[in-house]
């Protein structure tokens, strides 16, 4: 595989990206809470866009993958911020973001910064994971571990615990989507499988209800986990990426 370029942002951390050259609107997929750009979804959304002459960008995240820093160092408005200048660096307007989970989120606060934005297609998107996953689910012993020692380790279905900081948190406070206006005047696709035990048929509704968009839809895929990665998976992304486009 060819290694991947990479980008210094003006924070000084080093996201490693690929990109496709070819025809617009560019292709920029945004990945998940610690995932990276080698995951399924980016590397067959890659190959589908290359066989149609398509642009495309994926990355990593300051403290995923193999860009700089570490996981526990980094928070929502970071990660956003790396997204932002790695579009801006390497993709010309407009654009079709697509977020799968965090990427979901951070995908919507792109569009409040971003010029041109053809379609959105979200995966599993997570909003305000944060504060409405997160710190919802503490009691008060975990919050308290949380503000004190500045951190709490919470076990994960992917590998090595998820290490949620108090910055994380705060940071996370600061960025929220669902509480204010989410205006997107351009074609919104979200994709959710029923059987994702990450985000909650709940939270893919309520962003459904909150966002304004002349043109928005949610698609529930039976029997599909929060991955929305399976071979009748892939296929959806592809037509909602179509559709917005």
């Amino acid at each position: 595989m060819t290694a991947p370029q990479t980008l210094t942002t003006a924070q000084g951390r080093q996201i490693a990206y690929h990109k496709t050259e070819g025809e617009g609107p560019t292709v920029v997929f945004l990945g998940g809470f610690k995932s990276d750009m080698a995951g399924t979804k980016a590397v067959w959304l890659e190959d589908w866009c290359r066989s149609r002459g398509r642009g495309f960008l994926r990355f990593d995240y300051s403290g995923h993958g193999v860009s700089s820093g570490r996981f526990e160092d980094g928070c929502i408005g970071d990660w956003a911020e790396d997204a932002e200048a790695v579009i801006r660096a390497t993709c010309d307007e407009p654009l079709v973001l697509v977020g799968s989970s965090m990427g979901g989120w951070i995908s919507l606060l792109l569009t409040r910064r971003l010029g041109k934005i053809a379609g959105l297609v979200t995966i599993a998107a997570a909003p305000d994971f944060t504060e409405d996953g997160y710190w919802a689910g503490f009691n008060a012993e975990q919050r308290a571990q949380v503000m004190e020692q500045g951190y709490f380790d919470v076990p994960s279905d992917y590998g090595d615990p998820y290490r949620i900081t108090r910055r994380l948190i705060e940071d996370g406070r600061t960025h929220l989507v669902l509480r204010t206006p989410l205006r997107l005047p351009f074609p919104v696709r979200c994709l959710q499988g029923t059987e994702d035990a990450a985000v909650s048929r709940e939270t893919a509704l309520r962003l459904l209800d909150h966002a304004e968009s002349p043109d928005m839809a949610l698609s529930f895929l039976k029997g599909a986990d929060h991955s929305f990665s399976a071979p009748d998976c892939l296929p959806l992304i592809a037509r909602a990426i179509e559709e917005v486009s």
